[in-house]
């Protein structure tokens, strides 16, 4: 018996990431749904979705939130990470700690994620991670 893939989708309460969650959900894949929204899963959470809270733009909780399922499922085959988002202008109208927010969101929390999915990908010799971003 092959033993259901897990898979972990980063905010999984709207667009993309919720549709994707809701889909693979009914393909009886055993989907946790991040989001810092997580009331916002509430009818993903009926279709089998576990929720998870996260803020991709801080370690602790994406920590935690990898050590909870790493605990639960005992694996992650899956990694989406659908965070993300643009912030367009001109250089001279672009407050910096706005440049340093989305790459807090769109680099440093999809790698700090990777980082510590990885290992767990390695060890059990399997694993894929996706990274989208739709502008």
């Amino acid at each position: 018996m092959v033993a259901q893939k897990v898979v972990l989708i980063t905010v999984a309460s709207s667009g993309i990431g919720y549709q994707t969650a809701k889909k693979l959900a009914a393909q009886q894949f055993k989907v946790y749904g991040a989001a810092r929204r997580v009331d916002r899963l509430a009818p993903l959470v009926q279709l089998g979705v576990s929720p998870i809270y996260m803020d991709i733009t801080d370690d602790e909780t994406i920590t935690k939130a990898v050590a909870h399922i790493i605990e639960a499922s005992g694996r992650i085959d899956i990694l989406i990470n659908n965070a993300g988002y643009g912030s367009y202008g001109a250089i001279e109208n672009v407050h910096i700690s706005e440049a340093k927010k989305q790459f807090d969101t769109n680099l440093f929390g999809l790698a700090k994620l990777t980082q510590l999915v990885l290992p767990y990908m390695r060890a059990q010799q399997s694993g894929r991670i996706i990274r989208w971003l739709v502008e």
